[in-house]
């Protein structure tokens, strides 16, 4: 088990526990997680408001619900953990107010369609996997309530933003994609490997783009 202070089974007692006190919230996690790939599918006016508000409410449910009320209980450092996912959370929610303009929407490109594969594991293929690796619900992580498969939500919707992502909006998700990664072997939570795969993935692609879009600008100055 390493370092971690607590076992598998405590570890799956709490999503035990947390889904079975948070039902049918599990329910509102999908609906809101279907309706953010229609609004960036579809282009809807003010589309890139409510998906920054969606994913801040993901964020700050997990990082006060699942991380400070229930993920406490067997580990201190969730209070760590809930703390940095309510800034992400608030991060979501600050974005638009700021210059800063996240564009989201689907295209048939790289970043469109790793996005969407990382999108089809968060929802579908994760809780699949888990369920032939034997964490079966009401023992297992649930997508748009749990952490892990939330933020490779997270980095699949940010994969279909048109504009520049900034650094410190990718920060937090990929500090949880490290550390989701290194307890996945520790506690035999394998579907979580796909977490360091989508952080990695997503950023390397993220600071990639970002860069040919600093370079397009700074070329159209230069003429200018």
């Amino acid at each position: 088990m390493g370092n971690l202070p607590f076992t598998t089974e405590q570890f799956l007692q709490v999503f035990e526990s947390y889904n079975g006190a948070i039902w049918p919230a599990q329910w509102l996690g999908y609906l809101l997680g279907i309706a953010a790939v229609y609004l960036a599918v579809a282009g809807k006016p003010n589309a890139d408001k409510y998906l920054n508000r969606m994913l801040a409410f993901f964020w700050i449910w997990m990082g006060v619900v699942y991380h400070m009320l229930f993920f406490a209980g067997i580990n201190s450092a969730a209070w760590l953990f809930g703390a940095l996912f309510v800034v992400q959370g608030v991060a979501f929610l600050l974005i638009n107010r700021t210059d800063i303009k996240l564009h989201y929407g689907y295209r048939n490109d790289l970043y469109g369609i790793t996005g969407g594969v990382l999108i089809l594991y968060a929802m579908v293929l994760y809780p699949l996997l888990g369920h032939l690796l034997g964490h079966t619900y009401p023992r297992s992580p649930v997508f748009g309530v749990a952490p892990c498969p939330t933020a490779i939500f997270t980095f699949g919707l940010l994969l279909w933003t048109r504009s520049r992502v900034p650094y410190w909006l990718l920060a937090i998700p990929f500090l949880w994609a490290l550390v989701g990664f290194s307890a996945a072997f520790s506690l035999t939570i394998y579907e979580d490997t796909g977490l360091v795969v989508a952080g990695l993935t997503a950023v390397i692609l993220l600071v990639r783009r970002n860069r040919a879009i600093k370079s397009r600008a700074a070329v159209r100055e230069s003429v200018i």
